[in-house]
C-alpha cells in the first residue's frame, strides 16, 4: 500500500519502462475522491485563457505527462507546426481532463495506471461513463475557449471521446484516421491498435496540424469541413 494525501493506493502490478526501470501500478485513478476534487476545481474555478485551437492528447504512465516519451514526441510534432500562442494542450484519460499547465498539480503527477492493461469489463465500463461525464464538463466549460478542437487519440479514449462531442455538440476532429488505424490494427498484439507513437499515426497527426495551422492563419471561424476520407470530425 502507498500513502498518498487520499485513502492509501494498492499497488497492483510492477512494470517495466523501455530502460529497465520499475514502475508500480496503482489501482484505477479516476474513482478516487481526489480526482473528483481536483476536475470540480478545473471547471468550477480554474481559468482557461482562450486559444485557437485547443490540442486534446492522452495521458501517460511517466509523470508528468510533459517528460514522457510519448508526450515529447508529440510536443515535438506540435512545436514544428503551431506557434506556442495559438494553442492550449488538455491531457485526458484515466487522469480526467487536465489542462497541460496543471500536470504538476496533485493527484496528476502522484499515480500510475494502464487502462489497457485491465481486463475488468465493470473497470473499464466505469471508466467510460466517468470520462464521459469529465470531457462534457470541460466541452461545455470551454465552449467559447477554443475555435478548433483536435483529439489525438485510439481506443477507449477516444469512445469517450466521441460520446462527449455527440452529446455536446461541440465539434473535436479525431486523429489518426478510421483507416489509419484499421491498417495498423495487428489482432495478434497485446494493444492491437498499437500505440500513438507510430509513425503512420504520427504522420497524420502532423498533416492534421497543418491543416488546422492554415485554417486559423487564413482567419476561418469554422469547424474543419471537407476532410479527407476517414478523417472524423464528431459533431451533434
Amino acid at each position: 500500500m502507498v500513502q498518498g494525501a487520499g485513502a492509501p493506493r494498492r499497488v497492483v502490478e510492477i512494470v517495466q519502462d523501455r530502460h529497465g526501470n520499475p514502475i508500480e501500478i496503482f489501482d484505477p485513478p479516476f474513482y478516487r475522491r481526489e480526482f473528483e476534487d481536483a476536475y470540480r476545481f478545473i471547471i468550477d474555478s480554474y481559468p482557461v485563457a482562450p486559444r485557437d485551437i485547443g490540442l486534446f492528447l492522452p495521458c501517460a504512465v511517466r509523470k508528468p505527462y510533459s517528460r514522457s516519451p510519448s508526450h515529447k514526441l508529440f510536443r515535438q510534432v506540435v512545436d514544428g507546426v503551431l506557434a506556442p500562442e495559438d494553442y492550449h494542450i488538455v491531457v485526458f484519460g484515466t487522469c480526467g481532463t487536465v489542462p497541460a499547465e496543471l500536470e504538476g498539480m496533485y493527484p496528476y503527477r502522484n499515480y500510475h495506471y494502464m487502462l489497457g492493461r485491465n481486463k475488468d469489463e465493470r473497470v473499464r465500463r466505469d471508466f467510460h461513463r466517468i470520462e464521459v461525464y469529465r470531457l462534457k464538463g470541460y466541452l461545455e466549460k470551454t465552449r467559447d475557449t477554443y475555435r478548433h478542437r483536435l483529439a489525438y487519440c485510439i481506443g477507449p479514449f477516444r469512445k469517450a471521446m466521441v460520446e462527449a462531442a455527440e452529446a455536446t455538440g461541440i465539434a473535436v476532429d479525431l486523429l489518426p484516421s478510421d483507416p489509419m488505424i484499421e491498417r495498423l490494427y495487428d489482432i495478434d498484439c497485446p494493444f492491437p491498435e498499437g500505440s500513438l507513437s507510430m509513425q503512420g499515426y504520427i504522420d497524420e497527426f502532423r498533416e492534421g496540424l497543418e491543416r488546422l495551422a492554415g485554417m486559423v492563419h487564413a482567419g476561418d471561424t469554422t469547424a474543419p469541413e471537407g476532410c479527407p476520407e476517414g478523417h472524423r470530425s464528431v459533431r451533434a
